[in-house]
């Protein structure tokens, strides 16, 4: 007969008999529940079912058919004798093999000698005799001639047993069948019948509690069948999984600079971060702060995508093309809505995407309580807004890369909150901005790391190059102390030692024009140089009004900011739409996906730049490059007015070409006044040439006493800063600045129309 032995590991019992190292088998009575008992039971009712025998309650007595049956076949005798019990067993279960009844035979025999020992008389044995043969007829006949395989056949019971059940229960195990008894309602019962645990051995779990009201075997078949269903739709698992936040050797997103392949070295994981930050630490440096924080992002070769106050909703468009079907549960709903998830360039990506889909949908159908309209509309915002977003942050993306999301704004939508978290399980280090300290964020989950500081943002976008930064200067001693401070960091600099800048558009007070315009770039806030690129503080403003009504004073203002890097427009327009523009006719052969082909450009016969420094070259179409994909002028990309703006970019005049030739980026910049006393509408080409220098470095300042909307129309944002500085005056006549200053530097001489 086979021994019994302890279970100290639940996943021994699916050990194969030749693993057991000897003739063992386990009788286990589980009395306390946990998680790790559910996972065990959920897999050992599964190999039961399959290959065993499940008993619910109690095995049921043989009725009047059976036992009239059992007589017709076997007679009414008995004999306490071994040679008795083989000759019985291999009529009534034949499919049994020699040694399989010899075993049984043996098992059998031992219990009914255990009953002899206890007072038992021939007749109570004859009686256990008849019930025992039919109960291995008619409840364990399919796995009586698996006894004593290699693959020992499972008995889940779940009920109270009773002594005669205990007794065939024993025969079953001492014959080489494995059993689990659960005893819900706990050990003591059981113990009544076997004191000393003869029969089988109690697993204590630790942590174990009692088991919950709701827990029985149709329940656990019921959770086997859901669970069964969600594999079916989570399909192939990836085989990596995220570890967010816990490789961080410190709070703070400058651990998002980390790259990918020093976070860990487990192949089985993806390292990202997922962090929500409220307020700033510092006010007066948060913006450079930002700005440095994206650039070496960026020069990491780091996929990024910054998303400014909240998330888009999908469009109308966008939302028709998510294919959805009507559905009556939620594995209906999920399995077909997660076909929509394709990425074929990464399969392991893929399956990362669909399983953080289900998993946050899941959970989201929990806090629904099943409302299947609701999950179904926050299943297609998830998918709208991951195909919206999807190439910006995986194009080409391989193990172990991790792109970056950043939101700056206040998420205050459930649906935004859900895209967060979803994009947080996949390779992604996702950022939230919190600028204002009233408005509190949606997000919450267990993964996330939240940083508190007490200042609110002084930013209404994330400064990054794809939009302008604006930044507010201090007062004019402060400024000279963050010129110290920056000489301090940066030191002197060669000529042209900078190849590649950035352009930020400086907030300034009226006053401070004059203070900044003729400075050098590296004295200006927020100048800076980070890996070979050089961040430019710009200003770009329009002046509306006459201070103080003072129209000579006002022209004499102008004319000091008239330096000789200064190209000044009196109600000209800075475009000859008269003359012929050569790059016209090749504008729409530049251009592909959205993209500058810029090897084309250099190479083909309109293209006038040649001439130019190779890292200027760069830079003018780095920057062309940047105004199409910012959409700053109305129209691009819709109505063919990017071919313009390639166009009229490619086609400046040489008094432009000469300023930006010679411009150093460490040093002062070259600078475009525009004075507009009339009621002329910017064109549309002066308007690209603006946004598009404003790009390059120039200073640009739009003098307009009328205060007329005049410079607006083709811009698609609040492009320039404007500053109400006076009176609006009309129909003033522009003088000839060269000789302004001696007129208005001898009011005797004007007086008496005379000179001295």
């Amino acid at each position: 007969m086979f021994q019994l032995a302890r279970l100290n590991n639940l996943n021994q019992i699916f050990a194969p008999l030749s693993a057991r190292q000897g003739q063992f088998v386990y009788f286990c009575r589980i009395a306390s529940y946990s998680d790790k008992i559910l996972t065990f039971l959920e897999e050992y009712y599964e190999e039961a079912r399959r290959t065993g025998v499940i008993i619910d309650g109690h095995i049921q007595n043989p009725n009047p058919q059976n036992l009239s049956y059992f007589f017709e076949m076997m007679g009414d005798s008995f004999v306490f004798d071994r040679n008795f019990l083989d000759v019985s067993l291999a009529k009534w279960l034949p499919r049994m093999s020699t040694s399989q009844r010899e075993v049984v035979v043996s098992a059998l025999y031992a219990t009914f000698q255990d009953m002899k020992q206890k007072g038992k008389n021939d007749n109570m044995l004859r009686n256990a005799y008849t019930k025992y043969m039919c109960w291995l007829y008619y409840k364990f006949e399919r796995i009586v001639n698996q006894l004593g395989a290699e693959k020992t056949p499972k008995i889940l019971y779940d009920g109270t047993v009773s002594n005669y059940e205990l007794q065939l229960l024993t025969i079953l195990s001492r014959a080489g069948a494995d059993i689990i008894l659960l005893e819900r309602n706990g050990d003591s019962t059981y113990l009544q019948l076997d004191p000393k645990s003869e029969h089988s051995t109690l697993y204590s779990p630790d942590g174990g509690t009692q088991f919950p009201d709701y827990f029985n075997l149709k329940w656990l078949q019921n959770e086997i069948v859901k669970k069964a269903n969600l594999q079916m739709i989570y399909g192939t698992p990836p085989n990596i999984q995220a570890c967010t936040n816990a490789w961080m050797k410190q709070p703070s997103i400058q651990e998002m600079l980390t790259a990918a392949h020093l976070r860990g070295d487990e192949p089985n994981f993806f390292y990202n971060s997922f962090i929500l930050q409220h307020g700033v630490e510092d006010k007066l440096t948060f913006s450079s702060d930002l700005f440095s924080f994206y650039k070496q992002l960026k020069s990491n070769n780091r996929q990024i995508c910054v998303v400014n106050h909240n998330i888009p909703i999908p469009s109308s468009e966008e939302i028709a093309q998510i294919k959805r079907k009507n559905y009556t549960n939620v594995q209906q709903l999920l399995s077909d809505l997660s076909h929509n998830i394709q990425y074929s360039a990464n399969i392991e990506l893929q399956r990362l995407m669909v399983k953080s889909f289900l998993d946050v949908c899941l959970e989201e159908n929990d806090k629904l309580s099943g409302n299947l309209l609701k999950l179904t509309n926050k299943a297609v915002y998830l998918l709208c807004w991951l195909k919206r977003y999807q190439k910006e942050l995986f194009y080409q993306w391989n193990v172990p890369e991790i792109s970056v999301f950043i939101l700056f704004g206040t998420c205050t939508s459930e649906n935004e909150a859900l895209f967060i978290k979803f994009l947080s399980k996949l390779p992604v280090d996702v950022l939230v901005l919190s600028p204002s300290l009233d408005v509190a964020s949606c997000i919450s989950s267990d993964n996330l790391l939240e940083l508190k500081f007490e200042f609110p943002a002084p930013l209404d976008c994330f400064p990054v190059e794809q939009s302008q930064m604006r930044v507010s200067t201090s007062a004019y001693q402060a400024e000279r102390d963050l010129d110290t401070l920056l000489y301090q960091d940066s030191g002197l600099y060669r000529n042209q030692q900078y190849s590649k800048a950035d352009s930020i558009t400086l907030q300034t007070m009226y006053e401070e024009i004059s203070i900044l315009w003729d400075q050098e770039l590296k004295y200006r806030p927020s100048f800076s140089t980070d890996n070979q690129t050089v961040v430019l503080p710009v200003l770009l403003s329009k002046i509306c009004g006459v201070k103080d009504g003072q129209v000579s004073q006002y022209w004499m203002e102008l004319k000091k900011l008239m330096t000789p890097d200064t190209i000044v427009m009196k109600n000209q327009s800075l475009v000859n739409l008269h003359e012929p523009n050569p790059v016209k006719p090749f504008a729409t052969q530049f251009l592909q996906n959205k993209k500058l082909l810029q090897n084309k450009i250099k190479t083909h016969k309109s293209y006038q730049y040649g001439i130019l420094r190779p890292e200027i070259q760069e830079h003018l179409l780095d920057k062309l490059q940047l105004l199409l994909d910012e959409k700053l002028i109305v129209g691009t990309y819709q109505n063919g007015t990017e071919y313009t703006i390639i166009s009229t970019v490619l086609n400046m005049n040489k008094d432009v070409l000469r300023l930006i030739q010679k411009f150093d980026f460490t040093k002062k910049n070259p600078k475009l006044i525009f004075i507009n006393t009339t009621e002329e509408i910017l064109s549309l080409e002066d308007s690209i040439l603006v946004a598009f220098l404003n790009l390059v470095g120039f200073d640009i300042l739009f003098f307009v006493p009328t205060g007329y909307q005049c410079i607006e129309k083709y811009f698609s944002c609040h492009f320039v800063n404007e500053q109400q500085v006076g009176e609006y005056m009309y129909d003033l006549s522009i003088p000839n600045f060269d000789s302004l200053q001696e007129t208005i530097l001898n009011p005797i001489r004007k007086l008496f129309r005379r000179g001295f």
